[in-house]
């Protein structure tokens, strides 16, 4: 359904936490600049238009 990389389940794992961009920068070791990058693709492949809706279809389909 939804075909998201290594590194994007990991963005993903980490919105649902609530993190932010520069938080999410901070545990993997990237620029926030990065992080956002990530979370733009992420939410773009889910079809969201939020970083919360992003998050409710992780959590329905156990996408990480």
């Amino acid at each position: 359904m939804f075909k998201l990389t290594e590194r994007e389940k990991e963005i993903l794992n980490l919105m649902t936490k609530g993190l932010n961009n520069t938080a999410i920068g901070k545990v993997l070791g990237i620029s926030k600049h990065t992080a956002k990058s990530h979370v733009c693709t992420v939410i773009r492949k889910l079809q969201s238009v939020s970083r919360s809706e992003a998050t409710f279809w992780a959590g329905k389909y156990n996408l990480f």
